[in-house]
């Protein structure tokens, strides 16, 4: 859990909207893990994993407002289909 002593110099050094994201990109990220870990199959769920992983870490040095935004609105797409996907398989 986040302490004042290190989310207090984040603030600092970032503006709010910056904050924002950066707490809407890491709910996101745990998100996607949480139904990652509900994938049935052991070999689909560490390809997911490795995926999920590189693709933040790939994204993780992008600035530009517009582009987080949308990088955001693509990872909650695919989280819902992911979750969709899930939904079918287990009925």
């Amino acid at each position: 859990m986040a302490t004042v002593e290190t989310v207090l110099p984040v603030l600092q050094s970032c503006g709010k909207e910056q904050f924002i994201r950066r707490q809407q990109v890491l709910l996101l990220y745990r998100r996607i893990l949480q139904a990652i870990r509900q994938v049935p199959n052991d070999c689909d769920r560490k390809y997911l994993k490795d995926w999920a992983r590189e693709e933040f870490k790939r994204n993780k040095s992008a600035t530009e407002e517009d582009t987080i935004r949308m990088m955001i609105t693509q990872g909650n797409m695919q989280l819902k289909e992911l979750e969709k996907t899930l939904a079918l398989a287990k009925s």
